[in-house]
């Protein structure tokens, strides 16, 4: 997108903070990947920053090559429909969470959970997955410079804001 316009739709936007699938990537500086599942998202006002709120302890690979390379990719995924995006970008950084992004995390678990048990998952499975010690989290925070549709079908891998 321009300057102008953040790659992030108010749609988008809206479909991010919900309660679906969340999952963050990295790599070293030797490439390695590393990945993790994110506990909430919290997308700002203007669309232009993201903040991907996370368990410390599971996700420490993804933060040691945050803090290396300072590369994010975030993928969002709805598990009944698969419609799903990703986001990267080159200037993430790791930071405490506020108390207003644990409260994000509590709601985003109950609301993860009532997505997945629609499915025929029993809740206490998706809480213990989810489930960490508040202390444990933190933030990372990015600046999104590319975005796809990663839905299967005709448009995966177009980048957000094409024309088809």
């Amino acid at each position: 997108m321009t300057d102008s316009q953040p790659i992030i739709d108010a749609d988008l936007a809206q479909f991010m903070q919900r309660g679906i699938s969340l999952n963050i990537g990295s790599s070293g500086p030797d490439l390695r990947p590393s990945v993790a599942r994110a506990l909430g998202c919290v997308v700002s006002d203007d669309r232009r920053t993201v903040r991907m709120l996370v368990s410390a302890t599971q996700s420490a690979s993804v933060i040691e090559h945050v803090r290396s390379t300072q590369r994010l990719a975030a993928v969002f995924s709805e598990p009944p429909t698969h419609r799903t995006y990703q986001l990267k970008g080159s200037d993430a950084h790791v930071q405490r969470a506020t108390d207003a992004d644990l409260a994000v995390v509590r709601r985003y678990r109950h609301a993860f959970v009532r997505e997945l048990e629609q499915m025929g998952y029993p809740p206490k499975l998706i809480y213990g997955f989810l489930h960490c010690p508040d202390t444990d989290i933190v933030a990372i925070a990015f600046t999104p410079t590319a975005g796809f549709s990663q839905t299967p079908g005709p448009k995966a891998g177009q980048a957000l804001g094409a024309k088809p």
